[in-house]
């Protein structure tokens, strides 16, 4: 009987061994299970994924050469519209430099072009410069005027340079000072010889005013070589004095045709 009672008990653990083991491993297999099909799911969403972003998006793939490239021709498209723009405003605006000696009438020549109208008084000849534009349908005429004292004119020059016509302002009834407006004006003729050059014979009405004939031959003009755009107009007194003679369109028309 003792025997048999160890049987016994030896066959109980030995099934109850099995029953565990055997609960366990299908515990293991059903995880695995879950597991590949977990894998499997989100490879599928990984590929979906990668499916759609190629689809709506276009890859890009980087290189020195083509991205150098692409800056290059970003950087010349630029330069190229800031060149053009430059030339555009270089084109539309064009400068006339407005000299003569102090007391000519400058700064009265340049009140009438403004359209300010007459001032009444004694002005005072200008100490440093006046400015001035007018807005025509070709271009813009920005007057520069400086004064004309001993002290200003030897900047003269300095600003030929920069101008695309000069206007000359001389006083036709101070006959005293016509030998040193024609010494001024060959200097500056002499500094740059393709400038344009209009000659303002200023103040025709006052009583001692020499004719324009006679102001052409005090300053020399016949001696310009003929090739030489130069012109001389006459003005009287005032700052309405251009219109009273030659007209403000027509002198405008003669700047327009010079630029």
């Amino acid at each position: 009987m003792h025997w048999r009672a160890k049987a016994a008990a030896r066959a109980l653990l030995s099934h109850s061994h099995f029953s565990s083991g055997s609960g366990s491993g299908a515990l293991m297999v059903v995880l695995r299970h879950i597991s590949v099909a977990f894998s499997a799911a989100m490879a599928a969403v990984g590929t979906a994924l990668f499916i759609a972003i190629n689809v709506f998006y276009k890859r890009r793939v980087w290189t020195p050469e083509s991205n150098y490239c692409t800056f290059r021709e970003q950087q010349n498209s630029q330069s190229n519209r800031n060149g053009e723009e430059e030339e555009e405003e270089e084109r539309s605006e064009r400068q006339v430099l407005v000299l003569g000696l102090d007391g000519a009438g400058k700064s009265s020549f340049l009140q009438g072009l403004s359209g300010a109208g007459h001032r009444t008084g004694c002005r005072k000849p200008t100490r440093g410069f006046n400015f001035i534009s007018l807005h025509t349908p070709a271009c813009q005429l920005d007057f520069l005027e400086i004064g004309g004292g001993e002290d200003l004119r030897m900047y003269w020059v300095d600003y030929l340079r920069k101008t695309h016509i000069l206007v000359y302002v001389v006083d036709s009834s101070d006959r005293g000072r016509l030998p040193e407006a024609k010494d001024e004006l060959h200097r500056l003729l002499k500094a740059d010889a393709d400038l344009p050059v209009v000659v303002l014979g200023n103040k025709q009405d006052k009583p001692d005013a020499v004719s324009v004939p006679e102001l052409r031959e005090a300053l020399s003009l016949s001696s310009v070589a003929d090739q030489r755009k130069l012109f001389l107009l006459e003005a009287q007194s005032g700052s309405d004095g251009l219109s009273r003679t030659c007209g403000l369109q027509k002198f405008q028309d003669l700047l327009l045709t010079l630029v």
